[in-house]
This record gives structure tokens, sequence and C-alpha cells, in this order.
């Protein structure tokens, strides 16, 4: 059974979150300099335009990760802090979240470790995304044409 001091480390870990989604959100301005100045500068290097678009995409998906793993941060806070039993919180939670929609009526009652389980992984999920626009924003550092020309 979940402590309040597990479900306050799980909301913890989740609010990290924010630190990958304002890299990301870095990242995604570089990319759409990047394409915006391809297009001002009437360069058509494929390659750049395709970059560009890339880290915008992944930016996308992994903003979307980040306001579902910002979601979960809250909820766990929410449920840690809250002085009811355990019990009582989780049968809250869940109705609350069947009455918005967000969850089927018959997913309620899950255990807390998979609950924590499912969140991390959402963060896991984050941290790909912007491992990925990471990588993309090195190769073309490493493969831009002025590198050749300050080196």
């Amino acid at each position: 059974m979940a402590t309040d001091m597990e479900l306050h480390a799980v909301a913890s870990l989740l609010r990290r979150g924010h630190s990958l989604d304002l890299l990301s959100t870095g990242l995604s301005l570089l990319g759409a300099l990047l394409g915006l100045g391809q297009w001002l500068l009437g360069v058509s290097a494929p390659w750049a335009i395709a970059l560009s678009v890339a880290l915008l995409v992944l930016g996308l998906l992994q903003k979307y990760w980040a306001l579902r793993v910002a979601f979960d941060a809250e909820l766990f806070q929410r449920v840690a802090d809250s002085p009811l039993p355990l019990a009582e919180r989780s049968a809250a939670l869940d109705q609350a979240l069947s009455a918005l929609g967000l969850q089927p009526a018959n997913a309620g009652g899950r255990p807390w470790q998979q609950r924590s389980r499912g969140a991390l992984n959402l963060l896991r999920r984050q941290a790909w995304l912007l491992a990925a626009q990471v990588l993309l924003t090195l190769g073309f550092i490493l493969a831009s044409p002025w590198l050749a020309i300050a080196g």
C-alpha cells in the first residue's frame, strides 16, 4: 500500500517535468527560428527545413506529455496532502476523473503503485522526446556549414 511519503515523492518527481518542458520549449523555438531563418534568407536546404519541422513536431508532442505530467503531479500532490484516509482519497479521485470523462468508470480502484508507474512512464516519454530534440539539435550544429568555416 502506498504511503503519503511515496505519493509526495511521485508528485515531486513529476514536477521535474516542468524543467524538461522549459528546455524543450527553447529547442522548439530554435527549430522555429531555424525554419524561419531558412525561409527569410531564401536558402532551401531541405535537411535544415526537415530538421526544423522535426524539432517543432517533437516539441509539440513533448508539450502534450508535459501537460499530462503536470496534471498528474497536481493530482498526486492533492491526494498526498489530503487528511482523509487513502481509500477515501482514491475513491474521490476516481469519481472526479470519471465525472469529467478523464477515466472510464470501470478503470477506478487501481492500486497507487500502478498509478505511480503509469504517471512516471508519462515523465519518461516526455524525457525521451526531449532527448530526441537534443540529438537533432546537436546533429544540426555538427552538420552546419558554418561549423567548417569557424574551425
